[in-house]
């Protein structure tokens, strides 16, 4: 079986950060994700599915994106029922293995910007200088 989501679009709000009582960090975030088709009136649809990192991708997510920002998002469905006032709440949920930065952030202050690759322990954040020039 086969449980496996690609989306592309930008945050409705700041990541939040959170630690487990472990000490794991877990951080979440919406993602406004444009449909493919427009409706009736000529405008496209948009969904707003949240999103859930963990570990080292958590924290690269809360420390480097921010509202409005452009990402991919690749990961897993997952379904999370809760049950309060006798209702039964149905949560589905993105848990993300990669998120991939798509834009640069707005704030052009600073000349270098951090990005993240995916959720490997083994990669590591790298600087991308934005005054590089390409040699060709």
């Amino acid at each position: 079986m086969l449980n496996h989501i690609i989306l592309i679009g930008r945050l409705v709000r700041d990541p939040e950060l959170r630690y487990t009582s472990n000490g794991i960090p877990v951080s979440n975030f919406t993602l406004a994700v444009e449909r493919n088709y427009t409706n009736q009136q000529g405008e496209r649809d948009v969904d707003f599915i949240r999103i859930v990192t963990w570990r080292k991708l958590a924290e690269n997510c809360a420390h480097h994106l921010g509202k409005g920002r452009l990402v991919a998002v690749d990961g897993s469905l997952q379904i999370r029922r809760t049950e309060r006032d006798g209702r039964t709440y149905i949560n589905p949920e993105v848990v993300a293995n990669d998120v991939r930065f798509l834009d640069w952030p707005s704030d052009k202050n600073n000349s270098k910007t951090s990005y993240q690759a995916n959720n490997n322990d083994d990669n590591d954040i790298f600087e991308v200088d934005e005054d590089f020039d390409v040699p060709f």
